[in-house]
C-alpha cells in the first residue's frame, strides 16, 4: 500500500479521488491547499502526489508543483485540471510533473497513472518558460504537448512528422520558446523550397569569391542560429549529397562555409517532414544513418480529422482578430468535415468566412467547403445524420446520456458497476443520472434483475460499493 497525497481545494472532488485511491489499494492523504500539501510532505513519507492546478492562496498548482519538485527525493506529481491549455500542460511537464490530466479522471486512467508514478521517478525541473502558441486539448495533441515539455530543455535532435498543414513549424517554435535557448535565434529553413544548388550556401554560408557572384562573406543558417535552434522543414526532400553533409555536421558540430574554414557551432537541430522517411530509407532515397541521427526524439503530429476536440477552439482562435464568432450550425459543419488540408485548410476556410460575412456571427452557409468531401466521422460511425444538429453542448449531452443509459442496462441497474464501466466516480454518475432523468429507468432495471436487493447501489459481487 502506497501513500498518495491528494491536493484539491474542492472537498467533493478531493473525497471522490480519495475513495477511488483507497479502492485501488492505496492510502489517500488529503490536503485542501498547496500550503497544507507542503506541510504534509514535511511530516509524512509520500509515494506520489495528485495535484489540482487551480487553487486559491499563495500556492496555486504551479507554485506548489515547483516547491515539490525542488525537494530532495521528491515524489512524482501528476497535475489535474479542468482547464487544460497548451501553456499549462507544457509548463507542468517542464517543471517536473510526471503527467498532466484533465478532470474528471476516470478510474482506469487513475489506476494507470498511479502505477506509472509508483514505478518511475522524474528528473529535476528546469527554469520556467514563456507562453506558447499551440492550441489543442485532444488526446493526440496533449501527447505532443507533454513531449514538448519533457524535451524542450534538452539539446536532443527532434524529428517532427505529420501530414502537410498539421502545424509542424508551430511545434518546432514551441520547442524553442520553452527551451533555455529561447533568448537566441530560431532559424527556419524549408529544404523543399530552395534549389539544390543554392541549399549548401543557404545552410553553411560562403566566403567572398567562393563562386561566381559571391561578392561578400555570407553566414549560413547554422551560424545564424548560433546558440539557438535551426529548424529544417521538409528534410525528406533534401537531395542525397546534402544529406551526407548534414550528417557530418550533426556528428562533428563543425560547419564549413563554401570556400572557407571549418568552425564549431552550438545549435539545437529540429527537423520535420510530411514524408514517410522509413519508406524512403528502404527505397534508397534517404540515408539510413541520417534518419537514425534525426530520429532521437520522434514526435508525430496527428491529422486534424483525429483531433475532433480541437477543431472549434482552433476556428475560434483564427476568428478572434475579426471579432466574429461561430454559430452553432457553423461549428457543427466544421466538425462534420474531414479536413484533408488539416489546420492550414481550417485557417483558410475561417479567414474566408470572416472576410465575406459582415455581421458578427458566422452562419453555416458562410462556411465554404467542397461539395465532394470525405465521409464525416459521424457517418462512418453509423450515427444518425442529425447527431450534430444544434449546438456542441447539446451533442455532448446526447452522447453522454446514451452512454450512461447503456452502462446502466449492461450493469443491470447497479450504479456502482455502471460507474466503473464508464470510468467515472459514483458521485458524478449520480449527478448525471438525475440531470438526464434516468433515475426511474435505473431503479426499474435494478428491480427487474435484482429483486432480492432493495438498494440499487449495494456492493457488487466483489464486495465493493
Amino acid at each position: 500500500m502506497a501513500t498518495i497525497l491528494i491536493v484539491d481545494d474542492d472537498s467533493a472532488l478531493r473525497e471522490g479521488l480519495a475513495e477511488t485511491v483507497a479502492d485501488l489499494g492505496h492510502h489517500p492523504l488529503p490536503a485542501a491547499s498547496g500550503a497544507e500539501a507542503l506541510a504534509r510532505l514535511r511530516e509524512t513519507p509520500v509515494a506520489a502526489v495528485l495535484l489540482d492546478l487551480r487553487m486559491p492562496g499563495e500556492f496555486d498548482g504551479m507554485a506548489t508543483l515547483a516547491r515539490i519538485c525542488a525537494l530532495p527525493g521528491r515524489p512524482p506529481v501528476t497535475v489535474l485540471t479542468a482547464f487544460a491549455s497548451p501553456a499549462n500542460t507544457i509548463e507542468a511537464m517542464r517543471l517536473g510533473a510526471h503527467d498532466h490530466l484533465t478532470k474528471p479522471v476516470g478510474r482506469a486512467d487513475l489506476a494507470a497513472i498511479l502505477d506509472s508514478m509508483l514505478s518511475s521517478a522524474r528528473p529535476d525541473p528546469g527554469d520556467t518558460a514563456p507562453e506558447g502558441g499551440l492550441i489543442g486539448s485532444s488526446a493526440g495533441m496533449r501527447r505532443v504537448l507533454k513531449t514538448i515539455g519533457l524535451v524542450a530543455d534538452t539539446d536532443s535532435t527532434v524529428l517532427i512528422q505529420g501530414e502537410t498543414g498539421t502545424g509542424k513549424e508551430e511545434v518546432a517554435r514551441a520547442l524553442h520558446a520553452y527551451s533555455a535557448r529561447r533568448g537566441r535565434p530560431f532559424v527556419p529553413i524549408n529544404c523543399a523550397a530552395i534549389p539544390p544548388d543554392l541549399l549548401e550556401s543557404e545552410l553553411f554560408g560562403h566566403v567572398r569569391g567562393a563562386f561566381t557572384g559571391a561578392v561578400g562573406d555570407r553566414a549560413g543558417a547554422f551560424h545564424q542560429a548560433e546558440g539557438g535552434t535551426l529548424f529544417l522543414d521538409e528534410i525528406g526532400d533534401m537531395p542525397p549529397p546534402m544529406q551526407a553533409k548534414i550528417l557530418r555536421v550533426i556528428q562533428d558540430r563543425m560547419v564549413t562555409p563554401l570556400g572557407g574554414r571549418s568552425a564549431r557551432v552550438d545549435v539545437r537541430l529540429v527537423a520535420a517532414t510530411h514524408r514517410d522517411l522509413p519508406a524512403l530509407v528502404e527505397a534508397g532515397l534517404f540515408r539510413a544513418d541520417l534518419y537514425y541521427r534525426l530520429n532521437v526524439v520522434p514526435l508525430l503530429l496527428p491529422p486534424l480529422r483525429e483531433r475532433l476536440a480541437d477543431i472549434v477552439p482552433l476556428a475560434e482562435h483564427f476568428l478572434a482578430p475579426s471579432g466574429k464568432r461561430l454559430s452553432a450550425g457553423a461549428a457543427a459543419r466544421l466538425l462534420a468535415y474531414g479536413w484533408p488540408g488539416n489546420v492550414r485548410e481550417l485557417r483558410n476556410v475561417v479567414a474566408r468566412a470572416a472576410m465575406l460575412v459582415r455581421c458578427g456571427v458566422i452562419a453555416p452557409d458562410a462556411i465554404d467547403l467542397p461539395v465532394e468531401r470525405p465521409a464525416s466521422r459521424i457517418e462512418e460511425a453509423g450515427l444518425p445524420a442529425d447527431w450534430l444538429d444544434g449546438d456542441l453542448p447539446g451533442a455532448v449531452a446526447r452522447l453522454e446520456r446514451t452512454m450512461i443509459a447503456l452502462a446502466l442496462r449492461e450493469a443491470d441497474g447497479n450504479r456502482a458497476r455502471a460507474a466503473r464501466r464508464l470510468g467515472i466516480q459514483r458521485q458524478l454518475l449520480y449527478a448525471k443520472i438525475e440531470r438526464y432523468g434516468l433515475a426511474t429507468a435505473a431503479a426499474d432495471l435494478s428491480a427487474e434483475t435484482t429483486v432480492d436487493v432493495a438498494n440499487p447501489d449495494a456492493p457488487d459481487e466483489l464486495g465493493r460499493g
